[in-house]
């Protein structure tokens, strides 16, 4: 992949992980879409990464990142993104929403299990599904989808795993469970076209998604954006259909 002609989508960008997957990508010489619902907050996280990677002495490249507004879950938003780009490499579905973590899933409102779908799962669809003819005309599409290890059933269900001791929920883990499906067949139906598309489990981070936890968290987003621009910057030879994190391959 020539990453200095390489144009990158990041949804959900203006901070946490996705601010720090753009800030990855930019340093790398791409230019960096940086999604923000909020028109605002978009252009001031655009504008503080823009500074933060000019003061980078070792930046070889004048960065190129512009905000753009885009919430996953209007399509209003989506189709004026996707009508603004003659073409596009990379996408990076990150936005995403955590859902109320006290409720088990007998207490779950159907209403509460359907938002966070709507933004975990439909929104990647909806966007996906808008870039995708502009993904067509690049020479090498990559998709990551930035899922989690609460995604994985493996996981809940092994006794020695951490996670088979976290509060039941209807939300959360379901809706990254249902996005890495998805990821395994978008996987299938544009293998033939070049695409390589995966999902990323960028492991706990220190922000505000996981504040209220009850877990001691020191890694920062920046460490948990490693995988995610790992997958976003593959070789022609680099998997598809797959669910990593930094150190390979997590269980379904």
């Amino acid at each position: 992949m020539t990453e200095t002609t390489t144009t990158a989508l990041v949804t959900g960008a203006n901070k946490g992980i996705g601010y720090a997957i753009a800030a990855g990508l930019a340093a790398r010489g791409m230019t960096v879409l940086l999604g923000s619902r909020d028109r605002t907050r978009g252009e001031q996280a655009a504008t503080r990464l823009r500074a933060q990677l000019t003061a980078d002495e070792a930046q070889a490249v004048e960065p190129d990142v512009r905000a753009v507004v885009l919430d996953v879950t209007d399509p209003a938003t989506i189709e004026a993104v996707a009508g603004s780009l003659d073409r596009l490499d990379v996408l990076v579905n990150n936005a995403g929403i955590s859902g109320p973590a006290e409720l088990t899933p007998a207490r779950t409102p159907a209403e509460t299990m359907r938002e966070v779908f709507e933004t975990n799962v439909i929104g990647v669809l909806m966007v996906t599904n808008a870039l995708l003819p502009l993904l067509r005309r690049s020479p090498a599409p990559r998709i990551v989808n930035v899922s989690s290890g609460v995604g994985s059933l493996r996981h809940h269900t092994d006794p020695a795993h951490y996670m088979s001791a976290l509060p039941p929920s209807a939300t959360y883990p379901p809706s990254k469970a249902a996005l890495n499906a998805l990821t395994v067949q978008y996987a299938k139906e544009l293998r033939g076209d070049g695409f390589l598309v995966n999902a990323a489990a960028p492991g706990p981070c220190a922000t505000d998604l996981t504040k209220g936890l009850p877990l001691t968290i020191t890694r920062t987003a920046a460490d948990g954006a490693a995988v995610v621009i790992r997958l976003a910057t593959l070789g022609p030879d680099g998997p598809t259909g797959g669910f990593f994190d930094e150190d390979g391959p997590v269980p379904w």
